[in-house]
């Protein structure tokens, strides 16, 4: 008989608990189908759209100071310096992944200016990992519904993402490629 009210008492608490911890699903239903409808802010507060890469290819990276991966940064900025002129790199950096990312915009810039020289777009510190709080880009990047084919978010920092000069999500490689990988380099000259 014990036995039998410690389980009633258990799933009781588990069915009053758990809705207050369950993720809230992600509405993506008033997003754009479209890669350049989206904006972005900038680390300094600038708003960009994303049509003004219309004709570009762009590389999307979620990125953070604290990571065995931080170190792409100069990789990324190296890339950016020598293949401006074909891609944009966009840097955007998350907390997500093990709190690799606790400083505030002011320090991400910072940090990304002094130890790395970065000159391509940074944004604001948002989320990229699927939940209610998922910045919009990161839902089309991970919404096959909205992008075509990918349903997966990024599984560590240094995620990048390959959108074609026409606005398609093309390729997705993980942190382990590096900048001047070879897929890479020929994604930007093909």
């Amino acid at each position: 008989m014990k036995y039998i009210v410690v389980f009633v008492c258990v799933t009781l608490l588990v069915g009053f608990v758990y809705p207050f911890f369950k993720a809230k699903e992600l509405d993506i239903k008033n997003l754009s189908e479209n890669f350049y409808d989206y904006s972005l802010e900038l680390i300094d507060g600038e708003k960009i759209t994303l049509d003004k890469y219309k004709g570009k290819k762009v590389i999307i990276v979620n990125v953070a100071s604290k990571c065995g991966y931080t170190y792409q940064y100069g990789g990324l900025q190296n890339l950016y310096e020598e293949y401006s002129d074909k891609i944009e790199i966009i840097g955007i950096p998350s907390n997500d992944f093990m709190w690799q990312e606790p400083g505030k915009n002011k320090d991400i810039q910072t940090f990304c200016s002094v130890n790395y020289g970065v000159t391509f777009p940074i944004i604001k510190k948002t989320v990229v990992k699927k939940n209610i709080n998922q910045h919009p880009i990161y839902s089309w990047l991970s919404s096959k519904q909205l992008n075509g084919w990918n349903d997966s978010e990024p599984g560590w920092n240094f995620y990048k993402y390959l959108v074609n000069e026409k606005g398609e999500l093309v390729d997705i490689l993980s942190s382990k490629v590096k900048p001047q990988d070879k897929k890479i380099i020929d994604f930007i000259n093909n």
